[in-house]
């Protein structure tokens, strides 16, 4: 089985070797494409408008100058991978809430969702845990592969700082991040900001905030067509609204 690995922090990330690391407990056929450069918050940033290069580092090793998604596109249409999975991280800060819009390490594995591939995204705040422990964690992911998946899905994994740690399920934060910005320099007609980094750390519940900070690896399935549909009462108002003019 071929496993593709990629992240938004950059080929030389130390959360990429360690993934790398981590994954050889599944066998198969490791690769990594990842970007030459870090992309924080890239979202799911697709290059149409330039040239992309593709430059071998080692064997099956590659570092792209797009974006995350850039770079799992590129393992599937030039270098012609079809992986059985595919790895996201590991992250160099936890990816919660509205992360799921602004993140490229969720936006790789939604990526791998739109091809039909497996895919887990892993992100933590530190680098306590070595490559047995989280070689671990994934050998016990992907052993219930078939319990997780499903079209359109792939799980996001907060890591805690601690391994081995009680696997939980998690509600989505509400933790606002690029809330706030710092002016730098203005006139009646500029302004010259810079938006701040980091976030509340708030935490409401069983949410991905609270159970992250009680010490457990948080999982949380997420489907890239999720949607919240309307209710028939309020369709059936809007219908009858609309022929009434």
């Amino acid at each position: 089985m071929q496993i593709l690995i990629t992240n938004d922090d950059g080929f030389d990330a130390p959360g990429l070797r360690l993934l790398a690391d981590a994954a050889r407990v599944l066998g198969g056929d490791i690769w990594i494409v990842a970007p030459e450069a870090k992309w924080t918050a890239a979202s799911h940033r697709v290059s149409f408008d330039r040239d992309l290069t593709l430059t071998r580092r080692a064997p099956q090793a590659f570092a792209c100058n797009g974006t995350p998604v850039d770079c799992v596109v590129a393992a599937m249409t030039v270098l012609g991978l079809r992986p059985g999975l595919v790895l996201a991280g590991i992250n160099d800060k936890r990816n919660v809430g509205e992360d799921i819009a602004y993140s490229g390490t969720l936006a790789i594995s939604r990526e791998a969702a739109f091809w039909g591939v497996p895919a887990i995204s892993l992100s933590s705040d530190t680098r306590s845990a070595d490559a047995s422990q989280i070689a671990n964690l994934l050998q016990f992911l992907w052993d219930r592969c078939a319990e997780w998946h499903a079209d359109g899905a792939w799980l996001a994994v907060n890591v805690p700082p601690v391994l081995p740690a009680p696997i939980v399920q998690a509600s989505l934060a509400h933790d606002k991040i690029a809330g706030a910005a710092d002016v730098i320099a203005q006139t009646d007609d500029r302004f010259v900001y810079r938006l701040r980094r980091g976030r509340s750390g708030a935490a409401h519940g069983r949410d991905e905030n609270a159970l992250l900070a009680a010490g457990n690896v948080v999982v949380v399935r997420h489907a890239w067509h999720a949607h919240l549909p309307l209710p028939d009462d309020v369709l059936a108002r809007w219908r009858e609204q609309a022929r009434a003019g």
